[in-house]
């Protein structure tokens, strides 16, 4: 019993971590379950991504909810990115099962890597003229599309592609881009969270766990967002994201040799 309570006060914790992280930066807060799992509940990083999906969906639905009531959602284009990252939700899901244990982390991380190099070439701003036509939409459907891949394959809501995306694509401002990014992961992580429980690849009670904590939490980092500064905001951001990458990374390193001999199964 002790054990399991202790167990139930992590996933807690971990959701704490990851409904601020998400209402904070606009991401779905898988950044932060799939390592934390790994570490602490003892997955591989195949089931780990798959429950880190189940957890997005709760958080996204809150923070979503905190920005809108703020001004803060592109709704438009939200809609747009939805479209492609429902397509895509699946496919990341079916990629997920179906490589190497020992390839996931090298995706992870060199998505990580992708992400760092969109934050610096993008200078922040708190406001920012939305332009939203043909060419934009073609490019958000393509964006939503990756975001959904990515979703599904390492069980990350996309936000931290989508976020940069839409500052760059629609010159939005760092909040409604975290906003409107937060909106389009409600029906990516349904969708893939569907695919990945009909496959039985996650854990549903975990996910849960997380997922109802980190969105008791995710509004508290909406509200944080708002006072930190956007170009601080990148940083804390960047930093972040690299320690991720070094924890995904070692650990994946260490627990590939002795789960590929049973890779065609879900742990």
């Amino acid at each position: 019993m002790r054990k399991r309570g202790g167990t139930v006060l992590v996933l807690v914790a971990i959701g704490v971590l990851a409904g601020v992280l998400s209402g904070l930066f606009g991401v779905g807060g898988g950044v932060v379950v799939v390592p934390a799992l790994m570490a602490f509940a003892q997955m591989d990083q195949r089931r780990a991504s798959a429950t880190s999906l189940v957890a997005i969906a709760p958080a996204a639905v809150v923070g979503a909810v905190t920005y809108a009531v703020q001004g803060e959602v592109h709704w438009l284009a939200a809609l747009t990115l939805a479209v492609g990252s429902v397509i895509g939700a699946p496919i990341g899901a079916r990629l997920l099962r179906a490589l190497p244990l020992r390839v996931l982390p090298w995706i992870f991380v060199g998505f990580i890597a992708v992400v760092l190099v969109s934050l610096f070439t993008t200078v922040p701003t708190r406001g920012g003229e939305v332009h939203f036509g043909v060419v934009e939409a073609i490019v958000l459907l393509l964006l939503g599309l990756l975001s959904g891949v990515l979703s599904g394959l390492v069980g990350v809501g996309g936000g931290v592609v989508i976020v940069p995306g839409l500052e760059v694509v629609l010159g939005a401002g760092d909040l409604l881009a975290k906003g409107t990014s937060l909106l389009t992961m409600v029906p990516t992580s349904v969708s893939g969270t569907v695919a990945n429980l009909r496959r039985r690849a996650a854990d549903l009670r975990v996910g849960l766990t997380v997922g109802i904590t980190a969105a008791v939490c995710s509004p508290g980092g909406a509200v944080l967002a708002r006072l930190v500064d956007p170009q601080a905001g990148t940083w804390l951001f960047a930093a972040f994201l690299v320690v991720v990458a070094v924890i995904v990374l070692s650990r994946g390193r260490r627990r590939a040799p002795q789960n590929d001999a049973s890779d065609g199964e879900v742990a």
